[in-house]
């Protein structure tokens, strides 16, 4: 299954912008506001990202590699 170009943009931003974002705010915040599980939180953001960054990697190199023998 192909992605197109603007799925692939959108999830780029969220991995690369939004999600860092997201874990970065809530573990400022729950340090100064001893808001609940900061690490655990951060724990699952990054793990997602991490995850759709490796999948983004794929998508990339499946796409290089059409192109090059296309």
């Amino acid at each position: 299954m192909k992605m197109s170009n603007k799925v692939y943009d959108i999830l780029k931003a969220i991995a690369q912008i939004i999600l860092p974002g997201i874990g970065t705010l809530y573990f400022a915040l729950a340090s100064i506001w001893n808001l609940p599980f900061g690490e655990e939180v951060v724990g699952t953001i990054t793990a997602i990202d991490t995850f759709l960054g490796a999948l983004l990697g794929v998508s990339t190199a499946t796409y290089n590699k059409e192109k090059e023998s296309g």
